[in-house]
């Protein structure tokens, strides 16, 4: 009787879970299967065991880019097509898939249930999952397709091997456009760093993806109601802000980058001119927002600690909501300048563009920050003990902070220290990487949701008011 009762109370199980929770199982599902996939020999060498596959498999979901594998050596033709696979399951966004999936074994959901539902995963909406997924689907191909093309005719050209070009051309316009940072060569792209069709392909290919679905789809309609004739559309808030904070940080870190390790005589720009580093610079600034390409070596023998403090700014605030990076976002960064700024003005009230925005939104902004930054301490916490107690080749704690950053915003860039940690640094970044790309604040409500469902319950049907008290801050 109570192996009958616990059997009963097993089934259904996935209709109970709430879209925190199917998020958390449905990404470590993909994971597992992709580890499975990649340790077959039919997709890699003899030097890819079940921990390699393992990490490269959370890195290719999590569309990161931190490697511990050589791609183009250690994976065969097909272990690439799948590890493209994965970045582009991962990268066309892990919660846009999992909501799709969510629809066939969730059934009867009502409308309120569709309302929280989008409202976690990106506001994909109320009715228009699926029709919002064939648009993201669509646009990407294209994007990627495109990107291809030109990088198969004008940026590869150096490749004899037809196949072999194209191949490289879908593989790193893949990677790109989903912020992914993977390369088939183990110099990432410093074999191209003065050819200004790859920098330039790669970075569009990157700022696009990075921009968000929401950002895309409304440039789109407000072109083809221009074309058309239409009247003039306004773009939305969240569309000006994304554009305008993106192309900030864009110039914030070119400028920023290339005056710090000029006047601190880095050995990074070292042999080039001006027009060269003025690349360079720009690339990495784009680079450095969770795409992971480099076009120059990177370690903290040819790279300032002011440089580096720079990247791993660019790095912690990410793309932008509903893209294919990671981060805590630009518009969150935009919502904490606000409230700052009307903190000192004296308001009460965040006001944008001259829209109010609300209390809310604020406060998650403030949660995701905060949240953010005491894990990714804490993941530099636990490297730091790891490698003291294992006797490990001793790191710096820039170092380690820069690669846990990494790791956490999804960007893939490295100094040179994830291939030397032991199996339990590489686990703490490989949870770091699941937890960034899944988002902060979406996991710990999983966890939560689970730990006190009834007390959730509870709460819900009782709305309890407190009376307000001031705290001194």
């Amino acid at each position: 009787m109570p192996l009958r009762n616990a059997l009963k109370r097993s089934q259904g199980w996935q209709r109970r879970l709430t879209v925190p929770q199917f998020t958390v199982v449905t990404g470590l599902l993909v994971i597992v299967i992709g580890t499975i996939l990649l340790s077959t020999p039919l997709c890699s060498g003899s030097n890819v065991g079940l921990w390699e596959a393992l990490f490269t498999a959370t890195s290719a979901i999590t569309v990161t880019g931190l490697s511990i594998i050589d791609i183009g050596t250690d994976l065969t033709g097909f272990g690439q097509a799948v590890l493209a696979l994965m970045i582009l399951s991962g990268g066309l966004g892990l919660m846009a898939i999992t909501t799709f999936l969510q629809g066939f074994v969730v059934q009867g959901t009502g409308l309120r249930r569709r309302l929280d539902r989008g409202q976690a995963l990106d506001e994909f909406g109320v009715g228009g999952v699926g029709r919002t997924f064939r648009g993201i689907a669509l646009t990407a191909a294209l994007v990627i397709l495109l990107g291809a093309m030109v990088l198969y005719s004008f940026g590869f050209s150096d490749i004899p091997d037809r196949g072999e070009r194209l191949w490289a051309a879908v593989f790193h316009s893949i990677s790109a456009y989903n912020n992914a940072g993977f390369g088939l060569w183990s110099d990432s792209l410093q074999r191209y760093h003065t050819n200004v069709v790859v920098n330039g392909v790669v970075m569009v290919l990157i700022v696009m993806g990075g921009l968000g679905w929401r950002v895309t789809s409304d440039l789109a309609n407000r072109g083809f109601r221009l074309r058309s004739g239409g009247r003039r559309r306004r773009l939305s808030l969240h569309t000006r802000l994304v554009l305008r904070t993106t192309a900030l940080l864009v110039l914030f870190g070119t400028v920023g980058l290339a005056l710090t390790e000029w006047l601190n005589r880095g050995e990074v720009f070292i042999g080039m001119d001006w027009p060269e580093r003025w690349m360079t610079a720009l690339f990495e600034s784009v680079t450095a927002r969770t795409a992971g390409f480099t076009t120059v070596p990177f370690s903290l023998e040819n790279i300032t600690d002011s440089g580096t403090l720079l990247l791993i700014t660019l790095m912690f605030i990410g793309a932008s909501p509903g893209g294919t990076g990671g981060g805590i976002k630009t518009t969150t960064v935009a919502a904490l300048m606000a409230a700052t700024r009307s903190t000192l003005r004296g308001r009460e009230t965040v006001v944008i563009r001259n829209r109010q925005i609300s209390d809310k939104v604020v406060l998650r902004a403030l949660s995701i920050t905060s949240a953010s930054l005491l894990f990714v301490l804490a993941m530099a916490l636990l490297l730091s003990i790891a490698s003291n107690l294992n006797g490990e080749e001793p790191f710096t704690f820039l170092e380690m902070l820069f690669t846990c950053i990494s790791a956490f915003s999804t960007v893939g860039l490295d100094l040179g220290v994830t291939e030397q940690l032991g199996r339990f640094g590489q686990a703490v970044l490989m949870l770091g990487m699941f937890v960034g790309r899944l988002g902060i604040l979406l996991l710990l409500s999983a966890i939560w949701e689970a730990m006190t469902q009834e007390q959730i319950h509870m709460h819900r049907q009782n709305r309890i008011g407190y009376p307000r008290e001031d705290l001194y801050v």
